[in-house]
């Protein structure tokens, strides 16, 4: 079970946006990541909690971020539920997307996991409903995959096997680059792996 802590900075002026404190695992039908969100200043600043089944798909989705909440997972598409600060009103949502992203790194590894990328094909199209911080409004994004290769590495506990992908975001023509091994975002845009107490998972 993977266990350790990403920092978090803003892509664009790469201010400090706090830390993600995480654990995650596979299991028997699918994957889950827990999170806890603290500020620059040390704060409890929210949650992330996503579970998928064995496709890759959101079985799951639960967002904390100040004091709102979402709620939300795969159906007809995906359905979620944003709640207020009040908890008075509560908003549903649903959109003929692919699954979920936001600022956590659980939604790059859940992508990857869904789309299952070969090196060589072309760049896949995918269409995203992110919530942004930090009152988790909902946006409908499009993007595309392309998995550019595969990297083998030596290490203490063995092989470790890194994919690279370009992400490419498709309003503004934008493209960056992700790290994955296994389960665990290594580098990309705003992401930076800073502890990991025990190796990543496979998902096989």
């Amino acid at each position: 079970m993977p266990r350790g802590r990403y920092s978090l900075h803003d892509t664009h002026d790469h201010a400090p946006l706090g830390e993600e404190h995480f654990h995650c695992a596979p299991g028997p039908s699918g994957w889950r990541y827990v999170a806890q969100r603290t500020s620059p200043s040390g704060e409890h600043a929210g949650s992330v909690d996503l579970t998928l089944d064995e496709l890759g798909r959101p079985l799951r989705l639960e967002l904390h971020a100040a004091s709102w909440r979402i709620r939300g997972g795969a159906m007809e598409g995906v359905t979620w539920v944003r709640t207020d600060p009040a908890g008075e009103h509560a908003t549903e949502g649903n959109t003929q997307a692919h699954a979920f992203t936001g600022t956590s790194p659980a939604f790059l590894v859940a992508l990857s996991r869904m789309l299952r990328l070969e090196p060589g094909t072309g760049p896949v199209r995918v269409r995203l409903v992110a919530f942004t911080d930090p009152v988790l409004a909902p946006r409908t994004v499009d993007q595309s995959w392309a998995l550019l290769g595969s990297t083998v590495h030596s290490t203490d506990s063995g092989p470790l096997t890194v994919d690279e992908y370009q992400v490419s975001e498709l309003d503004t023509g934008e493209q960056h680059t992700v790290h994955i091994a296994g389960d665990v975002v290594l580098a990309a845009p705003g992401i930076e792996l800073e502890e990991l107490e025990t190796p990543p998972s496979s998902f096989g």
